[in-house]
């Protein structure tokens, strides 16, 4: 049975996107980020396909314990780290390496009884101010953590820019600045650069770079796709046209009877809406592919279906494919019209779009 609605998650194109950010960085090992269910396209199956990533990064425990169930056996570093003993304990023995941004993990690790010893990211806030230790905290939690005996030295040594993706923005320079101040001198490998850092800033690169977004084949940066690096898009999202109808000059389509026919409008209307995960706030005619055409959306896109209009294609019918974003429609075109960032929308595919894998 064919789903209405599904996402389509090319693997070639995550091998491929993973050996463009090689490139970038050949000294660099590649930490791939696939948190947020590999940023909606599939925990497991991304791991799976990126079996040549050094490492993982998840935000949370559970993301990795799941990936543990699906057999993936490389180090996996929980970006948040853990916050209670229990948790402690059970990332000590799925072996997950910590991020520490805080004294009060520092003090868990050392009342720790887990069995193991752990590979240890210490963070510095550089001026994200999310999660880190400041620069006056830095060198005293490092001592302290290479004094306990759960703790592998050295410590290995982490930032996070706020900016790279505004690459005129001065703050990642002075972010970078305070780190090589902070962490001068010191053993411990290194990491700093995400996506938008690999691209905008190469001396960025350390021992470790972070890649998320360039991995699902998407530019981290306004103005741009991720075709402009030699990225490929890995998730395909695709409806079907339901009906068909000829509408009348004058005449009202959707919710709130927001668009009006300007002429004898032939009209379809796809499966799909805000309850997959499509947008509900883009702009007006935001673009679509039907049968590999562009068209415009018109009226205000409902829970389940969109109108589109199809007046000036040929060969539409009942059942013809509709691209929402993806392969020939990037999805950074869509996120403009929505008013918001690729993240978001690869992010919030919902549970009843079927998701393929290929």
């Amino acid at each position: 049975m064919r789903a209405m609605v599904s996402a389509t998650i090319r693997t070639a194109a995550l091998r491929h996107n993973l050996g463009i950010i090689r490139q970038r960085a050949p000294a660099s090992k590649v930490m791939a980020v696939i948190k947020a269910n590999a940023y909606g396209h599939g925990l497991a199956a991304v791991a799976q396909a990126l079996d040549q990533a050094d490492s993982f990064a998840v935000a949370r425990l559970e993301e990795g314990l799941t990936l543990r169930k699906a057999g993936i056996t490389q180090p996996i570093v929980l970006l948040e780290g853990v916050f209670d003993q229990e948790q402690l304990a059970v990332a000590a023995e799925a072996r997950f390496e910590l991020l520490v941004h805080s004294l009060e993990q520092i003090q868990l690790l050392r009342a720790s009884t887990a069995m193991g010893k752990f590979v240890v990211w210490l963070k510095l806030d550089s001026g994200m101010n999310r999660l880190g230790l400041r620069a006056d905290q830095f060198a005293q939690a490092r001592t302290a953590l290479e004094s306990l005996p759960n703790v592998i030295a050295p410590v290995r040594l982490f930032t996070h820019m706020a900016n790279a993706d505004t690459p005129e923005h001065p703050g990642t320079a002075q972010q970078l600045k305070l780190f090589d101040k902070v962490t001068a001198g010191l053993p411990g490998e290194r990491s700093i650069a995400n996506s938008a850092a690999l691209f905008a800033f190469p001396h960025a690169q350390r021992d470790w770079i972070r890649p998320g977004l360039a991995l699902y084949g998407v530019s981290p940066f306004t103005q741009s796709t991720g075709s402009d690096y030699a990225l490929q898009p890995v998730m395909t999202l695709t409806s079907r046209i339901i009906a068909l109808k000829s509408i009348e000059a004058g005449e009202h389509v959707g919710y709130g009877s927001i668009w009006t026919a300007r002429r004898t409008t032939r009209l379809a209307i796809a499966a799909v809406g805000y309850g997959d995960g499509y947008p509900r706030n883009v702009a007006a005619a935001t673009p679509v592919l039907v049968n590999g055409m562009r068209a415009p959306l018109v009226g205000r896109v409902s829970m389940d279906m969109i109108g589109i209009d199809v007046t000036d294609l040929q060969r539409i019918e009942t059942g013809s494919q509709v691209i929402l974003w993806g392969e020939r429609m990037p999805v950074e075109e869509i996120a403009a019209c929505a008013g918001t960032i690729p993240y978001e929308l690869l992010c919030g595919i919902s549970q009843r779009v079927a998701s393929q894998v290929v």
